[in-house]
């Protein structure tokens, strides 16, 4: 493990893992709780999280040149990604570095009304990565992705900061979606 990851987890367990009973986003019950806002909030972490998590995404087997992040936790991971994506000089149609998207739970009630912010200048087609914090079912990204894709953006993989192993990378690779995360439950809690 790089000394960068290494410090990035140790940022992660500090700041937030918490062994307490908790429901979450699902609607499940879990006896441990992982708040990576707390984290990628630092500005560290930010930093930290970004480099990971834009390192995964390299690694997808098709490149995109934007990071679109969930609502509300993997939107900082987007705007980290696509820094980092620019510092680094990649190549994008936009000239260099990914754009970032923020995709929401639900439209706005006023203004434009949007579900997805800062794709205006994609085009149809343009291939997307999705960046989540925390994925537990996989239930949110698949309706990120299906608004990804209802706009007409090709989703090329989903990256997690940590995957809490409970069915959601399955789920979200029976889409044909590859699937990577950066950390998992076991990197938390003894096997």
């Amino acid at each position: 493990m790089s000394d960068a990851r290494a410090r990035l987890l140790e940022l992660l367990r500090t700041h937030s893992f918490a062994r307490r009973r908790v429901v979450l986003a699902s609607g499940r019950e879990s006896d441990f709780f992982i708040d990576c806002k707390q984290t990628v909030l630092l500005a560290e972490g930010h930093a930290l999280a970004g480099a990971a998590m834009l390192d995964v995404a390299l690694g997808l087997p098709r490149s995109p040149v934007a990071v679109a992040g969930v609502e509300l936790g993997g939107c900082p991971l987007a705007s980290a990604v696509a820094l980092l994506s620019f510092q680094r000089g990649l190549p994008s149609p936009f000239g260099v570095g990914w754009n970032a998207v923020y995709v929401r739970k639900q439209a706005k009630d006023h203004g434009s009304q949007r579900l997805l912010e800062g794709d205006v200048g994609l085009t149809e087609g343009a291939p997307v990565v999705v960046v989540e914090d925390v994925v537990t079912t996989g239930g949110s990204t698949l309706r990120a992705v299906e608004r990804l894709r209802s706009r007409g953006l090709d989703v090329v993989g989903v990256v997690a900061l940590v995957d809490r192993l409970e069915g959601g990378a399955d789920a979200i690779r029976a889409e044909g979606l590859p699937f990577e995360a950066v950390f998992t439950r076991h990197d938390f809690l003894p096997a």
